[in-house]
């Protein structure tokens, strides 16, 4: 069998259907983020493991988990709160897991992301997501939008992770991504992001994530990045195929990056006058 790792704050809307979506599994772990709703008294009730630790960064907060909690099994699946395997996945993962060899420590899956009822096929940037990792193989870097370093082979599987991104609607993932943007602008603006920001990586890497990674400082690098993520997600990828959730999803793309831009000028603009002011005392 396999457990179930799910990171909560808040989460009493998607939390039930997540749980129902892995009510195979025997061993459901939710590690909570100190909740004020009704998150931790649904986990129990459907019979979760609830533990509560405060919230720091996604990746300290996903290894605490990792490292602390008392699995039962030897693989675990770590899907968020607004994602469901389909049970074409569930039952891939329950049997590859009986059957891999030690030198595989996790599973990448393909996650579907929906708006307004569409799927976003064309749309959606990153498809590809490692979510089951053997027990003590995995873990997370960066602060957000963490990736997971898996120590030994990655398996591609074909069934879907489908994920709801707006299922709480319109604004609750603008204020979200409002302060996903600040997390990444101090990265940025510190020089932590921590990718090798090389042509080669992004061309060659070793595997996804670090091709992604590599990708993405580039990026970071060029100038009118906000047009240039809308061209590439409405004309490259072709969003606009996805019809107006295509588009839609594209706009709300440029206008994300378009704050991290933003808040890296502020914070960069900080730093250049308190080194400033430091020379002249």
């Amino acid at each position: 069998m396999i457990s179930v790792l799910i990171l909560t704050r808040n989460e009493e809307q998607d939390l039930p259907g997540c749980l129902d979506s892995v009510a195979w599994s025997d061993d459901v772990h939710v590690f909570d983020s100190f909740s004020t709703d009704r998150t931790v008294e649904i986990a129990r009730e459907r019979g979760a493991t609830v533990t509560q630790r405060e919230f720091d960064t996604y990746a300290r907060q996903r290894n605490a988990a990792l490292e602390t909690l008392e699995f039962r099994h030897e693989w675990i699946f770590l899907p968020d709160a607004d994602e469901r395997p389909t049970p074409e996945l569930a039952a891939e993962m329950q049997r590859v897991a009986q059957t891999v060899t030690e030198g595989t420590a996790g599973f990448r899956v393909r996650r579907r992301e929906f708006l307004d009822g569409t799927w976003l096929k064309h749309a959606q940037l990153s498809p590809f997501y490692i979510r089951m990792v053997r027990r003590g193989r995995g873990r997370y870097v960066r602060d957000v939008n963490e990736i997971l370093e898996v120590d030994g082979e990655v398996v591609e599987l074909s069934g879907m992770l489908d994920h709801f991104p707006f299922s709480k609607g319109m604004e609750h993932w603008k204020a979200k991504h409002d302060v996903y943007s600040t997390m990444e602008a101090q990265l940025i603006a510190k020089g932590l992001d921590g990718a090798d920001a090389s042509w080669r990586a992004a061309l060659w890497g070793k595997d996804f994530h670090e091709r992604r990674r590599a990708q993405k400082a580039i990026f970071y690098n060029m100038p009118a990045r906000p047009l240039i993520k809308w061209a590439y997600m409405i004309f490259a990828r072709g969003a606009i195929l996805d019809g107006a959730a295509g588009v839609k999803y594209a706009n709300l793309q440029a206008w994300y990056e378009g704050m991290i831009v933003r808040k890296t000028r502020e914070l960069q603009r900080g730093v250049a006058s308190r080194q400033s002011s430091s020379s002249t005392d």
